[in-house]
């Protein structure tokens, strides 16, 4: 789930501050049992003749018979090591202390982090790969100009409605949140809406009403990048956003609610008790289980609103700068994940729109529902992959929470824009 993600990010900055200090956080040493076939000398150019990976749990199996036949071909063993906590951290500690992986999968907003701190290099994509990719996932793996990571999935937010209750997908944010109270007031829904917001708030969930609200969280650069030296949470655009959502808080049309969270928010979709769920593709097990009738749209924006762009994710192939068999780790990145069998074995290990177009159209047919979220985040905004990003959650969610419950905006909005200029001067 996204979440997990943005909880590595918020320990991104502390990864900065230990490994810059040279501090000795221990790691998580890879195991010396290889999965693959073995020889007695690894073939020129293969470093140690053993490749490394570090992917979380739901990629470890998907992947093996991939890095088996992999060693085989080239003579080498590997390795995919499971990783299930803390993943970013614990891969830039170890690779600060020489006992990383290879290549380590993640999400995509880890990258301007590790390039910071000298863990990744840059990916030998041809011309030829690159446009096989969907171009936001290219996109999102590109920074300052080079291409970092080989994009296997991506994954947005969306509505997700009961179409028993709401046979139509509203066609404004407005008109949803009326639908929603209606039924809420008819006594057919507990809330009008599962949109997750927590005692802490919830910067990506709220991103893309924040968004239609007019609200940004960095300038731009000339390429259109987000530029770290402009931090606009504290704007008055911004400010205007945040009190949209006070206008749809607890105090308000009650919309949003403290007591929805990342616990409780796609359950309670999926047990009829919200005609409208803000969710990604992570959510769509849970709901088929619920036996709930459901469609998937982009997010609708405010009447006369900005559009309600979501956050794209984007999962990804690294390859770790000190690493023992480089070479292996580029060829590995570079021409195994970029075929379609490895990105449809990963999709049906994990269903999430694959980043890959020639495994998106194979996918199409069995499965509508990556398309729609697909075609609900290709206006999106990808994930800031840089360093500073780490600095906004937050302080974010601390307004967002504060304004649910009735606060003032611009205060909230100031207060959360002062703590992120002091966090990033430190």
């Amino acid at each position: 789930m996204r979440m997990r993600a943005l909880g590595v990010a918020a320990l991104a900055s502390l990864a900065f501050a230990a490994t810059a200090c040279g501090g000795e956080t221990p790691a998580a040493a890879p195991s010396a049992a290889p999965t693959g076939s073995a020889e007695a000398s690894a073939p020129a150019g293969q470093g140690s003749g053993k490749l490394v990976i570090w992917a979380d749990p739901n990629r470890v199996k998907p992947l093996q018979p991939f890095a088996e036949q992999f060693g085989t071909d080239n003579g080498v063993s590997v390795e995919v090591k499971e990783i299930s906590k803390d993943n970013q951290i614990t891969f830039l500690n170890a690779s600060q202390q020489g006992s990383g992986p290879d290549i380590v999968i993640g999400a995509h907003d880890w990258i301007g982090n590790m390039v910071q701190n000298g863990a990744i290099d840059p990916v030998n994509l041809t011309e030829e790969q690159k446009a096989s990719f969907s171009p936001i996932a290219l996109k999102a793996v590109t920074f300052n100009g080079q291409i970092y990571g080989a994009p296997y999935a991506v994954e947005n937010l969306a509505l997700i409605r009961n179409t028993e209750l709401v046979p139509d997908a509203p066609a404004t944010l407005d008109d949803m949140i009326a639908t929603g109270k209606k039924l809420k007031a008819d006594g057919k829904v507990k809330e009008a809406l599962c949109l997750p917001v927590g005692q802490k708030g919830d910067a990506f969930h709220a991103y893309p009403i924040f968004a239609s609200g007019g609200g940004a969280l960095f300038g731009t650069t000339p390429t259109g990048d987000p530029d770290p030296k402009q931090v606009l949470v504290g704007s008055p655009e911004s400010i205007k956003a945040f009190g949209k959502l006070k206008e749809l808080g607890e105090k308000g049309d009650g919309a949003l609610k403290t007591s929805i969270t990342n616990e409780n928010y796609i359950v309670n979709f999926a047990g009829g008790k919200c005609a409208f769920l803000v969710s990604g593709p992570w959510a769509i097990s849970e709901i088929k289980k619920g036996g709930i009738s459901y469609d998937i749209t982009p997010v609708p924006a405010f009447k006369d609103g900005k559009p309600a762009t979501p956050f794209v994710g984007v999962q990804s192939f690294f390859v770790a700068s000190k690493g023992k068999s480089k070479a292996l780790a580029q060829e590995f990145v570079a021409n195994y994940v970029t075929n379609k069998d490895v990105a449809k074995a990963l999709y049906q290990a994990d269903p999430r729109p694959p980043a890959l177009t020639a495994a998106l159209d194979e996918v199409k047919a069995a499965d509508p529902d990556a398309v729609k979220f697909m075609d609900a985040g290709k206006d999106g905004f990808p994930m800031p992959a840089i360093p500073e990003m780490a600095a906004i959650w937050e302080p974010f969610g601390i307004a967002e929470q504060a304004v649910v419950k009735g606060g003032d905006a611009a205060k909230a909005a100031t207060a959360a824009q002062k703590a992120i200029d002091g966090s990033l001067k430190n």
